[in-house]
């Protein structure tokens, strides 16, 4: 819960936007100032002040426990111009919020934490358990000092300006170490603990096996993900409570599932039970990974517990990121952030340069040039499934005549894919020219060079016969000079010599170029492969100099009627 104080009128029509924005993430705290402050620290895991810096402070002071212990604090200025990260900004969330309630307020976020300030993520902040040394190795990596990564667990993780060697050390790893002087170690979810158990196991039974599993292996507690059992024991109070204490989820899977995983230690016991010849060792291992413990059972008599454990390789991250038209107002929110995510760029060399200044420092840029796709592709699979966060990006959306297609036909189950869309080029070039996509419309690609033209003609074909509003990508190059001429002769044989035609050059960017014309008067030499040509349809019109496509038809009938 965030609470929310004001002092002052202002402060509170802010406080109140805030509130309206966010009501379930949100409480009001009214009352005296102080005595505010002092229940909203105490009850909430954020705090968002619409005082002064000053003041604030001066009523926090006497509050503050540690770190680890105390909720971040925004301060919103009285004029809302801007929303300082005051107190926890990594551990209480502070930086995220202050930019969070920057987006709601119009306000400007103010980061001060030295690894924000300089675009490097917290070792804190990256979702994993951590140990060590964190504020020297933040230091090191601020000052520019060789820091080596160590990674004993693959995992991915986002851009780290590390060396192959160093004085300091980031370790990722899931063994029992203790960090050193100079070490900051990471903790990746990397162990899955199968347990089973008799009716009425005790819980210090089962938790007491885990731990000691864990102990005599090496494994740190703090890397396990999961308890996974059979469904039959979902409910199964010892085991419940185990995975509480652990505070880790429980995960279940049927008898069937389990008795279909290959053990090297089954039993008739469990098959009779709950229809599995293994049920520790099989829940470890139904997702894959290597057995680490053999299935053990408790030291009780009669024992009523089992378990095993299993490390599952981190499954690397492909993010397919569209970049939109070029416009930097038009690169998503979340398509930046998946740029600052990824460890590992892959791209056409024109568009890393185009957001080369939001990358992080230690991303690594595999670019290359025009005609390379599908090696682009098998790259950035290919780095994912070595554990990596990878950004492969695209013009527009990737999804689009772009690189999502031939990564996900390179890609399998064994890596992580998410979809990042974009603004396309037909939807950059109709908000230039009005509104010419109102009604139902296809985007064609003129270009053969991996579609034969006999296809590409009879889909044009079948968008002429069916009135559509047709956009053309790559409508001709230097090398291909006839197809966009044999287009526009196949859709003038179904609509009127003076259909609207929009025309528009590098849409979004500085120099971008539009115009409407008809499709009598289109002359194709004047188009080129950074241009997009979008034809309307028997209902689109030109209105004050604008491509207009009416939502339906009763709607342009009704026009004529009125004139």
């Amino acid at each position: 819960m965030i609470g929310l104080i004001s002092a002052t009128a202002a402060g509170a029509a802010a406080r109140d936007r805030l509130a309206a924005a966010w009501p379930e993430r949100t409480r009001v705290y009214e009352g005296p100032v102080g005595e505010a402050v002092r229940a909203a620290f105490a009850e909430c895991e954020q705090v968002v002040c619409f005082l002064a810096t000053g003041a604030v402070v001066r009523l926090l002071a006497p509050l503050l426990a540690g770190k680890a212990a105390d909720p971040g604090v925004v301060c919103v200025d009285e004029g809302g111009r801007f929303a300082v990260s005051l107190l926890g900004g990594h551990a209480g969330g502070a930086n995220a919020l202050a930019r969070e309630v920057g987006e709601v307020l119009g306000a400007e976020p103010v980061v001060t934490t030295a690894t924000d300030a300089a675009g490097l993520p917290g070792l804190d902040t990256l979702g994993l358990p951590y140990e060590g040394a964190v504020a020297a190795v933040s230091r090191a990596l601020l000052d520019g000092e060789p820091v080596a990564l160590e990674t004993e667990v693959i995992w991915p993780l986002p851009p780290l300006p590390v060396a192959p060697q160093g004085a300091y050390t980031i370790r990722v790893t899931d063994r029992a170490v203790a960090a050193g002087e100079r070490e900051v170690l990471l903790r990746p979810p990397s162990l899955v603990v199968g347990v089973g158990a008799s009716k009425g196991a005790p819980a210090e039974e089962v938790l007491g096996l885990v731990e000691e599993a864990l102990r005599e292996a090496g494994l740190s507690p703090r890397s396990v993900a999961e308890l996974a059992t059979v469904d039959a024991k979902a409910e199964e109070p010892g085991i419940v409570a185990a995975a509480e204490r652990l505070g880790v989820p429980l995960v279940t899977y049927s008898a069937g599932e389990l008795a279909a995983v290959e053990v090297p230690n089954p039993s008739d016991a469990p098959l009779a039970a709950v229809g599995t010849p293994s049920v520790a060792e099989a829940a470890a291992l139904v997702r894959g990974g290597e057995l680490l413990v053999p299935k053990r059972k408790s030291a009780a008599r009669p024992a009523m517990a089992t378990c095993a454990v299993v490390r599952r390789p981190g499954r690397g991250r492909l993010a397919v990121v569209g970049l939109g038209p070029g416009a930097r107002d038009l690169l998503t929110p979340r398509a930046a952030a998946e740029l600052r995510r990824a460890s590992v760029l892959v791209g056409l060399d024109q568009y890393v340069d185009q957001i080369r200044d939001l990358l992080r420092p230690g991303t690594r840029v595999l670019e290359s040039g025009l005609g390379a796709e599908e090696e682009r592709a098998r790259t950035a699979v290919a780095e994912a499934r070595a554990g990596h966060a990878v950004a492969l990006i695209g013009s527009g959306d990737a999804g689009v005549y772009a690189m999502a297609s031939p990564a996900l036909a390179e890609a399998s189950d064994d890596i992580d894919v998410v979809g990042v869309p974009g603004v396309t080029a037909a939807l950059a070039a109709g908000a230039v020219l009005g509104a010419p996509l109102g009604h139902d419309h296809v985007s064609i690609s003129l270009s053969d060079l991996h579609t034969p033209w006999e296809v590409i003609e009879r889909r044009v074909r079948a968008a002429a016969e069916s009135d559509l509003v047709v956009t053309f990508y790559n409508p001709r190059s230097r090398g291909r000079d006839w197809q966009l001429p044999k287009a526009l002769a196949i859709l003038a044989g179904h609509r009127e010599p003076t259909t609207p035609v929009g025309v528009v050059r590098n849409a979004s960017r500085p120099d971008e170029a539009a115009r409407v014309t008809t499709l009598a008067a289109l002359d194709p030499a004047t188009v080129d492969m950074m241009t997009v040509v979008t034809v309307g349809n028997t209902a689109t019109r030109e209105i004050a100099g604008r491509m207009v496509t009416p939502r339906g038809y009763r709607w342009q009938a009704s026009r004529e009627e009125a004139k």
